[in-house]
């Protein structure tokens, strides 16, 4: 693609349809695009109109076109060819950051994004001049330009907040260091000075305050991995400007807006962070600023109001008392009982009611309300960082803080119990004081670990929750309902069984709410319990004991699924999934309804797949319907095929992405429980799943795999009788997959069903071009992994062809081969492999090389002989060797760049671990004693020898063992 005006026009009139609302225009312009952006000059087409077009809606457009095809193309991944071209890429890095700072922010935005994607990868080896063009843009005086490049610096740096150390991150952190504290420190000192100046004038103050809070942002990055000489050196500058900007109050920068933060506010938050970060991690450092923060922070504590635009702030600013007082040498701040009942009072209990905005967003916005509350993303709420403030508190004062807050407990209980419908709120905020003290470690899996010895748990749950889960309307006090129903969950570890068991038909019950959260809650506790352990790690709740009220809780939950706001509700489908593994067979006579209830709702879901986890369990669900009743009449497979293939059919023929692995694996599912032939319905299937577009997209490849295994082990005669012209497609999937570092091992398990199934004569003719792709592989790219399969591969060709037949093909490709491969593969890599069955294959091919291979007993290869036994024994003896060299530490990471679907592994769609020697070999051991008995017994007197001159003393010892377990001798 040229740089021509012609081109520019046809790029405009492009991007303006993907703009339309009408599907028909819309989504052949996507496509036109997409066809096009692997072109030389694409990339810079998109930059030149966002500079030059006089449209701003195309300016805009063509920014995100731009940042998102940096998105999905920069990436290097190997294996897979570079889709920007070298000249597109020296280009883009040459302009990108002028155009970047010369453009209206919201253009700016998007080429800030993309410059912090292309310095992921590139910075700063590949762009060594980026830093020193951002510094040089800050003596401008601009701070349009100033904040651009601050913005893109945040971006580029806030990954050090979270990358593991290591020498490559030191070496980046301290060239950004050397280039950019100072500069960085000088600009911090002149916009501080510059508020000065400019203190009446709003619109000025907000552009500096706009700088501020990025330099605070870059400060926090900055600093997160160690502290800098630099930083520790100019502590004094930062510390007291940041206090001061703490204590600042600026009216022009106040906003009337309740629920936005303003500037002021933001910059204050970010502060409050940047003390806790040094007060956690260099507290010996900070310790001489440590006492002005406290007073500081503590004042704007006291004197912030209850409106949602603080709430990042004030959260910010009791995470940062929280990290203060568990530090051991700053305990004595704290010690003093009326200390603590001021901040028990005027900062715990005010920060923990439930307000207005929290009813609200129960009520109107409940996913969110969700995802804050049980999936502890409310890192930013009010509640929790009082929340982690009582914790850290009772690090050094349980007893005190448990008696201060106790009398608030009873006290808000009271209140609740003089008029329930007006105060509920207290016992809400009750409920969460008793959480939050009770509650000392906790994870996600298992609830509560550690609880405060001081509260009785039970007590409580009898007293004042039961009662609420008891009453018969489920939608009166959902709030209340809700707490009660998320205190089972916590707690369930430290309630005993019998109270959990009396909780379960009420939470069933809940199922029914109307208020989203509450059934939510009720689904999400059903599913904890159900998945708790008791003694012998069986399931703490048994199928008998649920056995009771099965239908009642699978009639609730499919109910559930058509509450308005909960048709795609994950919570309810995972525990539709978990009520299926507990209750196994009970769930058989319900089968026929709930399939139908699935399948209607996986087709109304794969219109528009959105919810991925909900779609995850739906097919789990589907799966163990198929597993527990097919467990008990095979037959029945037929059934659910009858159910299901007209979905299928639909989602495979609307290329719905998302569900296409999902759909194979559940089809490997139902073939591997048919016992017999392949069904003709599955024949039909089989030649569109070798079309090379279904291999482009890497999330199908292991899927995809597995169905052609099925396939394989099913209906190998019917393949090669019915369908002999797809052994070539079979191969080409083979090839593709083998030339790939990242799927290699799964062309590996394709080629391995091909030669333990298929029938040996509609292979012959490809056999020894298989060997030579391999050998091609081998010599281009040789790889543990990919060395760890081609040693099960071939010593199952042995196993499968015998060991003359390996012997012979090796040789075929180049006199002496066979040679090579024992003596530069076989012998010094076999200890590599590891697994079970693999092991086992190797053991078995092995030994039919050492003594059904008559080249090796009276050849030049008579000398490895000993050799292979030797590494045999130490493969049965010697620990597995799991080195790696270094330079191949990442390859097998499944890097995708940019939105393609992954995939997901559904574990009730397992298969089971499949072992092709099977019961011909029970012990390989007793195996090798056996079949080097009958060798000797050919050949008498030279076994014993080779063995006896040769084979190491341990060896030797070890071998001896395996002919006495087997009783026999060398003759």
């Amino acid at each position: 693609m040229e740089l021509s005006d012609a081109n520019l026009q046809t790029l405009t009139e492009y991007l303006k349809k993907t703009l339309d609302p009408d599907p028909t225009i819309r989504r052949p312009a996507e496509k036109f695009l997409e066809s096009v952006e692997g072109n030389q000059n694409y990339p810079l087409l998109l930059l030149t109109l966002l500079e030059k077009s006089q449209d701003n809606v195309i300016k805009v457009c063509a920014s995100v076109t731009f940042k998102n095809y940096i998105k999905r193309n920069w990436r290097i991944v190997e294996d897979e060819p570079n889709k920007i071209c070298e000249a597109d890429r020296v280009a883009i890095k040459a302009n990108i950051v002028h155009l970047m700072l010369s453009s209206p922010e919201q253009i700016q935005k998007q080429l800030s994004d993309a410059i912090s994607i292309i310095g992921r990868e590139d910075f700063p080896q590949k762009w060594p001049d980026l830093l020193t063009e951002m510094v040089n843009r800050f003596q401008s005086g601009d701070f349009h330009v100033i904040n651009g490049v601050l913005r893109t610096a945040h971006s580029l740096f806030k990954r050090y907040r979270h990358e593991f150390k290591s020498n490559e991150l030191w070496t980046e952190i301290k060239l950004v260091l050397d280039a950019f504290a100072l500069p960085l420190t000088n600009l911090f000192k002149a916009t501080i000075e510059l508020c000065s100046t400019h203190a009446n004038d709003a619109s000025a103050l907000r552009i500096l305050f706009s700088s501020l809070i990025l330099i605070s942002k870059l400060f926090y990055s900055l600093n997160f991995q160690d502290l800098p000489e630099f930083f520790e050196d100019n502590m004094e500058t930062w510390m007291n400007n940041f206090h001061t900007l703490l204590t600042l109050d600026n009216k022009l920068l106040q906003t009337d807006d309740e629920e936005e933060a303003g500037l002021l506010e933001l910059l204050k938050s970010q502060i409050c962070d940047n003390a806790a970060l040094y007060a956690q991690k260099y507290d010996e450092e900070f310790q001489r600023y440590l006492p002005r923060f406290v007073t500081a922070i503590w004042n704007l504590l006291v004197t912030t109001g209850q409106e949602v635009k603080y709430d990042l702030l004030v959260s910010n600013a009791i995470q940062f008392l929280a990290s203060v007082c568990e530090r051991p040498h700053y305990k004595n701040l704290f010690e003093d009982q009326s200390t603590l009942t001021s901040i028990c009072e005027k900062v715990i209990v005010p920060n923990m009611e439930f307000r207005a905005a929290d009813e609200e967003a129960f009520e109107d916005n409940s996913e969110e309300y969700i995802r804050r509350d049980l999936e502890g993303s409310d890192i930013d709420t009010r509640r929790r960082a009082a929340c982690d403030l009582v914790r850290g508190l009772c690090k050094f004062f349980e007893g005190p803080v448990t008696g201060i807050f106790s009398g608030y407990v009873n006290s808000m209980l009271q209140e609740y119990a003089k008029n329930p419908s007006v105060n509920w709120k207290h016992k809400d905020a009750a409920i969460y004081l008793v959480t939050s003290l009770a509650s000392k470690a906790q994870t996600q899996k298992h609830g509560i670990t550690q609880a405060n010895e001081l509260v009785n748990l039970t007590e409580f749950f009898v007293n004042h929750i039961l009662p609420d889960l008891k009453s018969a309307n489920v939608n009166e006090f959902p709030v209340l309902k809700a707490d009660g129903i998320k205190y089972i969950m916590i707690f369930r570890n430290q309630v005993p069984k019998e109270h959990l068991l009396v909780s379960i038909p009420l939470l069933i019950n809940h199922l029914q709410a109307e208020s989203i959260v509450v059934h939510t809650y009720a689904a999400h506790a059903l599913e904890r319990l159900f998945t708790m352990r008791g003694p012998n790690n069986a399931t703490l709740f048994t199928a008998a004991e649920i056995a009771p009220f099965v239908e009642i809780l699978l009639t609730n939950l499919f109910k559930a699924l058509t509450l308005p706001g909960s048709s795609e509700n994950e919570y309810i489908m995972k525990a539709i999934m978990r009520s299926f593994s507990l209750l196994q067979e009970a769930i058989i006579p319900y089968i026929p309804t709930l399939i139908t209830q699935l399948t209607q709702k996986l087709l109304a879901v794969s219109k528009n797949p959105s919810k991925p986890h909900f779609n995850h369990y739906m097919f789990e669900a589907i799966c163990l319907s198929i597993r527990i009743t097919c467990k008990a009449n095979p037959a029945a497979v037929v059934n659910f095929e009858e159910a299901l293939f007209l979905v299928f059919t639909e989602i495979l023929q609307n290329d719905v992405q998302e569900f296409i692995p999902y759909v194979f694996q559940v089809m490997s599912l139902l073939l591997e429980t048919h016992k017999n032939d392949i069904p003709s319905s599955y024949m039909a299937l089989f030649p569109h799943l070798l079309q090379p577009v279904l291999w482009e997209r890497t999330g199908n490849i292991p899927a995809l795999v597995r169905l052609l295994q099925a396939f394989l082990e099913r209906g190998s005669n019917t393949i090669a009788s019915a369908a002999p012209d797809k052994i070539p497609g079979l191969l080409g999937v083979f090839q593709k997959l083998i030339a790939s570092k990242a799927n290699d091992h799964q062309g590996f398990y394709l080629l391995n069903s091909i030669i333990e199934h298929m029938p040996p004569e509609s292979v012959d003719q490809y056999r020894k071009q298989i060997f030579i792709l391999l050998f091609q592989r081998l010599q281009n790219s040789k790889t543990t992994k990919f060395i760890k399969s081609f040693l099960v591969f071939i010593n199952l060709y042995c196993i499968k062809y015998g060991a003359l037949a390996l012997q012979e093909i090796f040789d075929g490709i180049q006199p002496k081969m066979f040679g090579m491969v024992l003596e530069k593969i076989i012998i010094p890599e076999i200890q590599k492999v590891s697994g079970n069955v693999e092991k086992k294959i190797c053991a078995v091919g092995i030994t039919k090389l050492l003594t059904e291979c008559p080249p090796m007993m009276d050849t030049e290869y008579t000398k490895l002989w000993t050799p292979l036994l030797q590494s045999l024994i130490g493969l049965f003896e010697l620990p597995e060797d799991d080195t790696i060299p270094d330079e191949e530490h990442f390859i097998d990471i499944e890097d995708t760049p940019g939105y393609q679907t992954a995939f997901s592994q559904l574990a009730f769609a397992g298969r089971k671990e499949h072992d092709p020697v099977g019961q011909m070999v029970n012990n390989p051991k007793i195996h090798l004693a056996q079949s080097l008995h009958k060798l000797s017994t050919a050949c008498p007197g030279r076994v014993p020898s080779m063995v006896s001159t040769s084979l190491n003393a341990e060896a030797l010892q070890y071998l001896q063992g395996y002919l006495q377990a087997a009783s026999v001798t060398l003759l």
